[in-house]
């Protein structure tokens, strides 16, 4: 199996890019399902209905998300009526929607989709490692592939994230930073791990904002709104290719693609099926 998993998708570029370019990646990495984080989908700050159902329209199998969950008020009603939304697995008891999503692969193999947030430099949740492995013992009757995305800022609970469930699931996929770390590996134990995935959207930003905007919050100290940037549109993310008969990781993949590059690939994929 073939899972892709894209890197937070920000803002209309980074929402461009997934409907450019995911047809691209399907065809030529044979990608079975697709997970993209979506918490900065709507103009870098949470997700809406609209976007939510676009992005599931353009072949995004499943949507994670994180502290950002909430930014867009309608998220509280819409993630009740989406199940293929996720938030935080470890968020307070009682607040809507979950965090955990068993999806139907294109190759017919059920995969368990985990959602949690780390608690180091985050809003305030609940344990992570003992609540991923309880939901991991729930799904395993059902699931033999099990992607974990850890909503984190510190690469340190990440790694030891990792290491914990080494061995227990196909992927732990790190998320939150906009960064795309360069560590992707499989763990001796089976488990697929990249400390985090980066972004899909503008990078002539920081961190998919306007570099001004963000710049004078930072040499001033004095609050600012941070507006959305537009420069060089990438979309990051990994192809984790998977064991059905384990569901354990053969092999982890880095994906940084330039709009130029998703361009050429999506007119190869049309090129190909008008040739069909």
């Amino acid at each position: 199996m073939h899972i892709l998993m894209i890197g937070d998708v920000f803002g209309r570029p980074g929402r461009d890019l997934v409907r450019r370019g995911l047809p691209a990646l399907v065809a030529q990495y044979g990608i079975d399902l697709t997970i993209a984080n979506v918490e900065n989908a709507a103009a870098g700050a949470g997700i809406t209905r609209e976007i939510g159902d676009a992005l599931l329209s353009y072949g995004v199998d499943v949507m994670t998300t994180g502290n950002h969950v909430w930014d867009k008020r309608e998220a509280l009603v819409y993630i009740g009526a989406e199940p293929r939304l996720l938030r935080p697995l470890n968020m307070t008891a009682g607040v809507p929607g979950h965090g955990v999503y068993v999806s139907r692969a294109a190759n017919g193999q059920p995969v368990a989709v985990i959602n949690a947030m780390g608690r180091v430099f985050m809003p305030l949740v609940d344990n992570p490692f003992t609540m991923i492995a309880a939901q991991i013992e729930l799904v395993r009757h059902e699931c033999r592939t099990v992607v974990v995305d850890f909503h984190a800022e510190a690469t340190s609970e990440k790694l030891a994230m990792g290491w914990y469930l080494d061995g227990k699931v196909s992927a732990v996929v790190g998320t939150h930073t906009h960064v795309q770390t360069a560590d992707a590996r499989v763990l001796p134990g089976g488990t697929a791990y990249i400390s985090d995935v980066g972004m899909t959207g503008p990078h002539d930003s920081v961190i998919g904002s306007d570099c001004q905007a963000a710049i004078n919050r930072f040499v001033t100290g004095l609050p600012g709104r941070l507006e959305p940037a537009a420069g060089n549109p990438r979309l990051q993310g990994i192809v984790v290719s998977t064991d059905d008969r384990t569901g354990l990781a053969r092999s982890i993949e880095r994906i940084d693609w330039s709009l130029d590059e998703v361009t050429r690939a999506r007119h190869a994929v049309d090129a190909d099926e008008r040739d069909q």
